[in-house]
């Protein structure tokens, strides 16, 4: 059972604790009207309701759907959710997206792809201010469940936590830098104090090896944090870790060890590679964290919406397809003829391979790996609400099989190439897909897995991220169309590998530093 189901009352508890301004959660108010979570939390249910509103912080944007009634002060609530500006950034700055539209974000969307963006660009304010809600909102569902002995609320605590580190790993993974606040700085007016990278690290870390043996079973309930799912976000974070650190403080061993924990946690890969970015993908054996999507329940202009109705030449969606995203040949050239991942629109479809212009729609194969139909062929909307049930892949077990070859390849300890090789194998022979074949021991190298990364999760977030770890996001290494904002694509600065702190957010608390290379950085 989808755990959106219960957001509507989520977002009512959450609503309820917003009102409060009150540290000590022991105290009542004199003023009848105020309600805080001691009022809100009287039963099991309605702790469960205000977990789920932490989930769907990262999905939903506000108090309503699709739109009306924001979480964060932004002048468009529909296109601000937390995983649609975690795509935009992962994807539109890489090889992976083109989008259409110029005057998006106050004319500022193509700064992604051309590399051009700014401290005042929509697109950071947007999801540095997402970031945060989430952290918040977890903040006060810890306090509010601290000291319970129940089992289940105990649980409750622990994915929280998890979903505080998430954001907070975010916060780290695109901005460097973020305000820091956990559920010891109670609810007042106060500045707090910007935390960097390697600080960032270490808490996220501490965070989540505390939490983990207490984190539910791995499959337990569809949607929520497992023991895996921290394992994962482990591994990600010391994958990732020179990155973070520097050259020379790699933690592939690190990450063998916690992929080794989800590899063996009882998830499957799906028979049919689609049927990850299907309408009933919440069946699917292999994804160890989605966050979910309901055309009735828990409607949003997300990230899944956005890649389902804006896909260009539109096949898969329903009721809407206005064109708005397309690929670049330098993904497109990554397949072969055999490899059944390629779901593209090409020059039957009317897109042309190669892009011309940015603003037209026709130029770039259009994406149709996420659809908004179930695997038997049904619609995703059956009721016709113009919203879809497919749901975000965050975390897929094919993931793990990539990290640990390549944590493998990069000298860690804990695994093997053999293994590694057989996990890649899997990968590209799923027993209800046609095969795409074997490659051989000698194949398997970084360069390799970088591409193969890249045909495997195309459109699932990570390209950015995956492109910085290989030194190909910026400088001149590895080009693709309009990279820089020239056509043919050309050479990038390096503090482009970190976004900027958002100007509007050091105006408000000047304790926040700016990113080397930005307006404002010391």
């Amino acid at each position: 059972m989808k755990i959106n189901k219960i957001i509507q009352l989520g977002s009512l508890t959450c609503a309820a604790l917003l009102t409060s301004c009150f540290g000590d959660l022991d105290v009542k108010p004199l003023d009848k009207d105020v309600t805080t979570s001691a009022d809100v939390y009287t039963t099991p249910e309605s702790y469960k309701a205000g977990l789920a509103k932490l989930y769907a912080s990262f999905v939903l944007t506000g108090q309503q759907g699709p739109a009306g009634n924001s979480d964060i002060n932004t002048s468009d609530e529909g296109n601000s959710s937390f995983m649609r500006m975690m795509w935009n950034m992962e994807e539109l700055t890489t090889d992976e997206a083109v989008w259409t539209y110029p005057n998006d974000f106050g004319s500022t969307i193509f700064n992604l792809h051309n590399h051009t963006w700014s401290p005042t660009d929509g697109v950071g304010e947007f999801a540095f201010a997402r970031v945060m809600n989430s952290v918040v909102l977890a903040n006060e569902f810890i306090r509010a469940t601290a000291g319970k002995s129940e089992t289940e609320l105990v649980q409750y605590n622990r994915e929280a936590r998890f979903l505080r580190a998430l954001a907070y790993y975010y916060g780290m993974n695109l901005f460097g830098r973020v305000p820091f606040v956990t559920e010891a700085d109670l609810p007042g007016a106060f500045l707090p104090d910007e935390i960097q990278r390697p600080a960032l690290f270490e808490y996220i870390e501490s965070e989540l090896l505390d939490i983990k043996d207490e984190m539910g079973a791995p499959r337990f309930e569809y949607a929520r944090a497992d023991k895996a799912a921290c394992a994962m976000l482990l591994a990600k974070l010391y994958l990732n870790a020179e990155v973070y650190l520097g050259t020379g403080n790699g933690r592939y061993t690190d990450a063998i060890t916690q992929l080794n924990e989800v590899i063996s946690s009882g998830y499957t890969l799906s028979p049919k590679y689609q049927n990850n970015f299907l309408a009933d993908n919440n069946t699917s054996p292999e994804i160890i964290l989605g966050f979910t999507s309901d055309a009735r329940y828990s409607k949003s202009y997300s990230a899944v919406w956005t890649m389902i109705m804006g896909a260009a030449g539109n096949i898969g969606a329903t009721n809407l397809g206005w064109d708005g995203l397309r690929t670049t040949k330098a993904l497109v050239n990554k397949f072969s003829g055999s490899d059944n991942r390629d779901y593209f629109i090409d020059e039957a479809g009317g897109q042309n391979l190669e892009i011309e212009a940015q603003n037209t729609a026709t130029d770039g194969y259009g994406v149709y790996k996420f659809r908004n139909t179930t695997s038997t062929g049904a619609s995703g909307d059956p009721t016709n609400t113009g919203f879809v049930n497919t749901d975000f892949p965050m975390f897929r077990l094919a993931d793990a099989y990539l990290m640990y070859a390549e944590a493998v390849l990069r000298g860690g300890s804990g695994g093997d190439a053999t293994t590694a090789l057989g996990y890649v194998n899997q990968l590209r022979n799923r027993s209800g897909d046609p095969a795409i074949g074997n490659i051989s021991g000698a194949q398997l190298t970084l360069d390799f897995i970088l591409d193969e990364r890249a045909r495997e999760l195309y459109w699932e977030g990570h390209r950015r991220t995956d492109l910085i770890r290989f030194n190909k996001f910026t400088g001149g290494s590895y080009l693709w169309p309009w990279k820089g904002g020239v056509k043919d694509g050309t050479s990038t600065p390096a503090f482009r590998n970190v976004f900027p702190v958002p100007a509007s957010d050091r105006v408000l608390n000047p304790k926040l530093g700016q990113n080397e290379g930005y307006a404002g950085a010391e």
